[in-house]
């Protein structure tokens, strides 16, 4: 891995020092994970994670590991100009739509404000050079179209999660066109994924979560919509979309300083049930049933259309929905039988697949 992992992404990464926010979540830990492997020196700002078991420290990384709110302006600040990266990746959230709406200020606040006090820090500290912040598929204001959402497309929420990550977006372009437009200031680029899956998630109300908890008690699953359609993804797709813009970034490329979808083939376009069918064939035992009840308000059709990455990064999904949910299910059954976390077999595997697809960022 260590030599596949050395040349992937041109060899931007290494020995850069590269911040990670969110870096004790799901997404956020795995990218970390694979900096490392990449030859980064990792630094990472995120809140302590929720108590049970926690992907992060499964892996036992050794870095930077910095515990503060990023609503925290000044703290977060001081911990940039510590800390003094070159690269900044911003993942750091409140990223659940059903917390969403028991929790609004707290989420408005997170990821609104949040976003703001990142790209503020990043601003007053000199080494910053790149920063890739996070949003979502959910920023788009969704009209149930059969078709995917483009870059372009109208932003917005029903949802206070949906909603505050519209107005993350916001707070990114005026950064942009405000602070960031000079031949010298840091490049700044978002980046919306769809539904992400893979190991090592215990986020409440996430569909594999609550599956792998279901599992492992011998329980029924219990699910809300099954009829709602979502652009399915391995983490790993999403991470190397996030890498292959910040690669451009770095290479002072300023064309690149702006929104970008990562979302999986039409293929991945699946329904609830679709997805807890072929699941069940990595689970056999798998029974699940439709709750019973009114729930909040959440899109049931949501397509992404990542046409521009695929023709100006050069960028694609290797792993299509099978191999994503196989993948899942691999790590997660590794994890129930033996409590290891198979997460540096998994970046090996994938970036083996893209260098076989022929994908530039992996070495090929």
């Amino acid at each position: 891995m260590e030599v596949l992992g050395m040349m992937a992404f041109d060899g931007v990464f290494r020995s850069r020092r590269v911040l990670v926010t969110g870096h004790t979540g799901f997404k956020g830990s795995w990218l970390a994970f694979w900096l490392r492997e990449l030859g980064a020196v990792v630094g990472g700002i995120a809140l302590d994670p929720t108590p049970g078991p926690n992907h992060w420290a499964m892996l036992g990384l050794d870095c930077d590991d910095r515990r503060l709110d990023i609503r925290n302006a000044a703290a977060l600040e001081a911990a940039l100009r510590d800390m003094r990266p070159e690269v900044v990746f911003h993942l750091a959230a409140q990223p659940l739509v059903r917390r969403s709406y028991r929790e609004p200020i707290e989420t408005w606040s997170t990821n609104v404000m949040g976003t703001a006090n990142l790209l503020e820090s990043c601003r007053r500290c000199d080494s910053v050079r790149a920063v890739v912040a996070v949003t979502t598929d959910k920023c788009y204001e969704n009209m149930e179209w059969p078709w995917g959402y483009r870059e372009n497309d109208r932003l917005g929420g029903h949802d206070p999660y949906s909603a505050s990550k519209a107005g993350a977006e916001l707070v990114i372009e005026s950064y942009r066109r405000a602070y960031f437009a000079g031949s010298d200031a840091p490049l700044v680029a978002s980046a919306r994924a769809g539904n992400v899956i893979g190991g090592g998630d215990w986020s409440e109300d996430r569909l594999i979560p609550d599956l792998v908890r279901a599992v492992g008690k011998g329980e029924e699953l219990e699910i809300r919509s099954p009829n709602a359609t979502r652009p399915w993804q391995h983490v790993l797709e999403s991470l190397s979309g996030y890498l292959l813009l910040a690669e451009r970034l770095m290479a002072g490329e300023a064309s690149y300083a702006e929104a970008w979808n990562f979302g999986p083939e039409t293929e991945g376009n699946r329904k609830v049930a679709d997805v807890l069918e072929r699941l069940r064939e990595q689970w056999p035992g798998l029974r699940w049933r439709v709750s019973a009840g009114n729930h909040p308000h959440e899109a049931q059709l949501l397509y992404l259309d990542s046409a521009k990455a695929r023709s100006r990064l050069g960028w694609r999904p290797v792993w299509g929905l099978d191999e994503g949910l196989a993948a899942t299910a691999s790590w997660y059954r590794e994890w129930l039988g033996s409590g290891r976390a198979c997460s540096l077999e998994q970046i090996a595997a994938y970036s083996a697949s893209a260098a076989r697809a022929g994908l530039p960022w992996a070495g090929a």
